[in-house]
């Protein structure tokens, strides 16, 4: 086994053993969407958790799910996220379910810069905040796969550094203020490294 699968079936050993990871990787094939990811904070927290000896679910605020669908209407959006709500009734946290073809709509409102149109999920996923968090797990024929673009050694490593492709400063030292208050034993590197 070469250490990139290594890492990899480290990463799914610990995420899956997580009651809210599995409760929606299980439920969300029933959503009806053609492509979509359980994202980001969800999974790198859940790694952090193990790897300080946290208990599951600590400092865990919601999950995000991805999907891709190429009608960008707020409706269609709507729509998805009411069978989600409940769909994913009971699993422990809100989950948050966006179309990633939409963001480059809302974003400039959020965060003051223009975001790129994503052309699927893995593109929304490059696109993250911080290095660590580039993750996402999919089930595909009853199987999970795993979107790592840049690998596991920071989310294993606890080192969080900017992935400045489309996050601000402020966003960025945002998102470091709450995981550092969390989980003091990351090791942050600072937006301009």
């Amino acid at each position: 086994m070469s250490p990139a699968a290594g890492s990899e079936a480290r990463f799914l050993d610990v995420v899956l053993a997580d009651p809210v990871v599995r409760a929606v990787l299980d439920r969300a094939p029933a959503l009806g969407v053609a492509e979509w990811w359980l994202t980001a904070g969800l999974l790198c927290q859940t790694v952090w958790n193990e790897q300080t000896g946290r208990p599951p679910g600590t400092g865990v605020e919601d999950a995000d799910l991805f999907y891709f669908d190429p009608d960008t209407s707020w409706a269609a959006e709507d729509a998805v996220i009411r069978r989600g709500a409940g769909l994913f009734t009971g699993v422990g946290v809100p989950v948050q379910i966006r179309n990633e073809a939409r963001v480059h709509l809302w974003y400039p409102d959020r965060f003051g810069v223009p975001a790129p149109a994503f052309r699927d999920c893995a593109d929304a996923i490059d696109h993250f905040a911080a290095v660590c968090c580039c993750l996402g797990v999919t089930v595909e024929d009853g199987e999970p796969r795993v979107y790592a673009p840049f690998g596991f050694d920071d989310v294993f490593g606890l080192v969080v550094r900017p992935n400045r492709r489309l996050v601000t400063r402020e966003a960025y030292e945002a998102k470091v203020a709450r995981w550092s208050a969390v989980w003091p034993e990351l090791t942050v590197l600072p937006y301009d490294a």
